[in-house]
């Protein structure tokens, strides 16, 4: 009979579901770390925990018994995500349990600092009725703007407009027909969008992207007066910019429900007028915890019975044969959706992905959700996966069409990307070499042949003489090293393409200098993983 453990405080619906199943058996051990922890987690079949609990790579050191960690909740940071892969143990999370809770705490957060609602409390308990003090905004008629468009960013939206407001929003990955059928207004990016808003609320993950999204260079563009809103997670906003920002007079209010250390008792904020702070507590409510306990002891128990994998957030439900036999097509169509991604999906609206030769006919919607989950790669809290990664472009108003040919045509196997944005086509197309070999044969309208890993340095130029020579002349005096280069034109003496992967990333100085070149219009980089290297969920299982 499988054996769960509860690692951490669960809401009693869980608890009760977990008494009710007869097919399973359970303990409950709670604070445990270290060296305790690592012993307990061998003797279960599945662990489900929420924020209080690390697992580690040492705690699951010499593990063969485990086979799934679930998290109620959404972010799985405290979960060492390659170190379970690596011995074969799934890991689960509830993604849309906390969905609301966290989108009314936003919103509660805005209404409650416009109104000045603690300090009046606090005031009023120490025997003054200082109504004149503490008079407030309206929200109706006011701007919000919002950053990330995902389920909780479109529910604060729902609620604001409720409340009357004008609603912008900045995504990356959110189309304009998606925000016009909801009634939000799109921006190509957050700075365009500061200087209309009157609040700004974050629901985006942290990442090197978003990491300190607003500084003091955002505050000298901002709305003056502008009220701030945090309730995704700590370090998109500078808490030192904030501080200088309501100093100055920039910003009128802060509000924050995470920080970039916690837990945090002690800020600058703290003491500062117009700052109402709460201690993470987006997602505690009592529904939000009873939903995320449900869900992740179901997610458990159907996995341990039945052998059913949903919100897998490190490997594909897939059986070992197919995933073994699609390994490389699947690596291939990941890869090509991290490339397109970076190149301009900003705008993107739909996505055309052709399928030529022998690999139409596979199961091509399996490639189509490896490409959509690079497509989505660093835009979410965790790794999207092959199940999940469809589901979430289309929530963002982006479907992925499929056209399949078997015929050949230049490659045995051929997979093209048409990305449609609003400023035209982004195309890419790839093909695979032997087994694990994915190599990149179209740019644009560019054919070249160019490998799908590392550094990739992009540059567009005229196809003239010494441009080569003059990039790795560049490349050599910042000690860069040049590990294979592809080039391609689409005529002779038109526009041409090169392609450079390093051997390190390509600093902002040898950007810029490449890109002084009178020959040469455009440079970009890309970062693609490494030669070999596969994304948690499609890895073979080492346990």
């Amino acid at each position: 009979m499988p054996s769960i453990c509860v690692l951490d405080n669960l809401a009693a619906e869980g608890i009760e579901l977990l008494k009710g199943d007869s097919r399973i058996q359970f303990d409950v051990r709670t604070g445990l770390a270290d060296a305790e922890l690592s012993q307990v987690l061998d003797q279960y079949d599945g662990v489900i925990l929420r924020s209080g609990v690390k697992i580690t790579a040492d705690s699951l050191e010499g593990n063969t018994r485990l086979k799934a960690i679930v998290r109620a909740g959404v972010g799985t940071d405290n979960i060492d995500k390659q170190a379970a892969t690596r011995r074969g143990i799934v890991v689960m999370n509830t993604p849309t349990g906390n969905t609301l809770s966290t989108a009314e705490h936003a919103v509660t957060l805005m209404l409650a600092l416009s109104r000045n609602v603690a300090p009046a409390y606090h005031s009023l308990r120490e025997g003054r009725w200082d109504r004149k003090k503490f008079t407030g905004a309206q929200v109706a008629g006011k701007t919000l703007g919002i950053v990330g468009m995902g389920r909780i960013g479109q529910a604060v939206a729902e609620r604001a407009q409720a409340l009357e407001m004008r609603v912008l929003g900045y995504d990356p990955f959110f189309s304009a027909s998606r925000a016009t059928e909801i009634g939000v207004e799109m921006f190509d990016d957050v700075d365009a969008m500061l200087p209309e808003i009157d609040y700004l609320t974050v629901h985006t993950p942290l990442t090197d992207q978003t990491r300190g999204l607003i500084g003091s260079a955002q505050l000298d563009k901002i709305k003056p007066g502008a009220r701030l809103i945090n309730c995704a997670r700590g370090g998109i906003y500078d808490e030192q910019a904030l501080v200088e920002g309501l100093s100055r007079g920039v910003l009128a209010g802060v509000a924050l429900d995470v920080y970039a250390e916690e837990p945090c008792t002690e800020h600058p904020l703290f003491e500062m007028q117009g700052v109402l702070c709460t201690p993470h507590l987006g997602a505690s409510t009592e529904e939000a915890q009873t939903q995320v306990a449900v869900e992740g002891v179901q997610l458990l128990i159907d996995f341990l019975t039945t052998g059913s994998i949903r919100h897998a957030v490190n490997m594909t439900p897939l059986d070992a044969q197919t995933v073994a036999s699609m390994r490389g097509y699947l690596d291939l169509a990941y890869r090509l959706g991290r490339m397109v991604g970076q190149l301009d999906a900003s705008k993107a609206e739909a996505c055309r992905l052709e399928y030529r030769g022998d690999v139409a006919e596979r199961q091509t919607s399996l490639l189509s959700s490896s490409f959509a989950c690079g497509l989505l790669s660093g835009v979410l809290d965790d790794e999207p996966n092959i199940v999940s990664a469809e589901l979430l472009l289309r929530e963002r108003g982006i479907e992925l069409v499929e056209d399949k040919r078997p015929g050949r045509g230049a490659f045995a196997s051929s997979i093209r990307a048409h990305l449609t944005t609003r400023d035209g086509d982004r195309v890419v197309a790839g093909t695979l070499f032997g087994e694990n070999m994915p190599r990149l044969v179209q740019l644009g309208e560019h054919q070249l042949e160019a490998f799908l890993d590392g550094h990739l340095l992009i540059f567009q130029h005229s196809d003239v003489p010494g441009i080569i020579g003059a990039v790795g002349t560049i490349c050599g005096r910042y000690d860069v090293n040049i590990a294979q280069m592809a080039v391609g034109r689409a005529s002779p003496g038109g526009e041409a393409i090169g392609i450079l992967n390093l051997d390190g990333p390509a600093s902002s100085t040898l950007i810029e200098e490449i890109a002084g070149h009178e020959a040469i219009s455009r440079v970009r980089c890309i970062e693609l993983p490494a030669a070999g290297s596969l994304p948690l969920w499609l890895e073979p299982s080492k346990g």
